[in-house]
Parts: C-alpha cells; sequence; structure tokens
C-alpha cells in the first residue's frame, strides 16, 4: 500500500480549499506527551517517499520532516501527561489532534484524520481515514512529523531523566524501561494510569505502609 494525494483531491471536489492531514503518535507509551501534526500540501510540491511513519527508518523520517517542513503548511501539538490522565489516552490524542488544527497559520475547511473516529467538538467538517497514514499522502506526512517531533523530545528528556532509555524506547514499555521503572522509581514524565507503572506505584505504597 502508497499513500496517494486522492483523498485530498476527492475533498477539494467538493468545494474545499485548504485540507489537513492529521495523525498523532504516543498512545502507547509509558512516558511522555501524545503528539499530533496537522499538514496542508500543494499538490504538486509533496516530497517524494511519503509513508506510514513506523515503516520508515528514523533517517528517512529526519529526511523527509526537513522536506515536509519547507513545504507544507503545519502545526504540532501536544496532550500532557495530566491531561492523559484527566481524560484518557484517546481523549488526549483527539485534544492533541484539535490543537494542531487550531494551530494552523492558514485555517483548514477540511481535515483527513487518521483512524476510525473523530475528535468531538471538531470546529470544521472532516472525515476518519482508517490506516490513514498508508493510504493518504497528507496523514503520512503527519506522522512523520508528529513521529519525529515526539521522539526529539523524548530524547531531550532522557537527558534529564537518564536511565531509562527514552533516547531509544521513546518511553515505551521496553524491557529495561520496565527494569529502570523497577530501580529508579517514577518520573512526573510517566503516565501514572497506565498499568504497568501504576502498578509499581501500588508495590511502591506497599512497602512504604
Amino acid at each position: 500500500m502508497i499513500p496517494d494525494f486522492e483523498f485530498e483531491r476527492g475533498a477539494a471536489a467538493r468545494g474545499f480549499r485548504t485540507i489537513a492531514g492529521v495523525d498523532e503518535v504516543g498512545r502507547g507509551p509509558l512516558a511522555g506527551p501524545v503528539t499530533a501534526a496537522a499538514v496542508v500540501f500543494t499538490e504538486g510540491q509533496i516530497p517524494e517517499g511519503l509513508n506510514d511513519s513506523k515503516k520508515l527508518t528514523a533517517r528517512a523520517r529526519e529526511r523527509l520532516y526537513d522536506e515536509i517542513m519547507s513545504v507544507a503548511v503545519v502545526c504540532v501539538a501536544h496532550a500532557t501527561v495530566e491531561e492523559i490522565e484527566e481524560h484518557n489516552i484517546l481523549r488526549a490524542s483527539h485534544l492533541a489532534m484539535t490543537r494542531a488544527l487550531a494551530g494552523l497559520a492558514c485555517a483548514a475547511d477540511y481535515a483527513l484524520i487518521d483512524g476510525n473516529m473523530l475528535p468531538r467538538d471538531l470546529a470544521l467538517p472532516a472525515q476518519p481515514v482508517v490506516k490513514g497514514d498508508a493510504r493518504c499522502l497528507s496523514i503520512s506526512a503527519a506522522s512523520i512529523v508528529a513521529k519525529t517531533v515526539r521522539d526529539n523530545l523524548m530524547v531531550d528528556l532522557a537527558q534529564q531523566h537518564p536511565g531509562y532509555g527514552w533516547e531509544t524506547n521513546m518511553g515505551y514499555g521496553s524491557k529495561s524501561h520496565m527494569a529502570a521503572l523497577q530501580d529508579l522509581g517514577v518520573t512526573p514524565h510517566h503516565r501514572r494510569l497506565f498499568k504497568p507503572v501504576h502498578n509499581i506505584l501500588y508495590q511502591a505504597n506497599l512497602l512504604t505502609d
């Protein structure tokens, strides 16, 4: 499956002028925010090689990120660990998506959203696209931008909290990350309601009671 521009063309044929692809990354990690990007392309100015960010090497993502930023209108937004815990990870993901759309320098009048659900309270017409990061070029670009930004953010956080391996596991529950949670404890950037983190906190409370 190779992404194409047919979803964008279809929206344009219905009269929409500024069509944004939107995707998020970071639902599964035990630490860090969830991050979303919105990308608006002009047809004819689209980098070659776009695809689902998970199918690309880190080097390819970095190269494509630079190319996307040079030709597209882009906004990246986050939902914090506190917001993930206040709402839930799905709602927080949707918050990040709506923030990314709202922050675009040119207001979109239509959105193509990765997945099978639309964020509630969306302020513009939109279409969910299942597996959109592998089917729709704007969503592919959004997945690349969001992952690149979030990965770099986790590398920065790894400098502040060494030992958890966030520079390589990006906050996901790798074996080394789980071992560090047991040895070093829970940081403010951990999602305390996620089961593995919650269990460690519960064990720690038992030991101190």
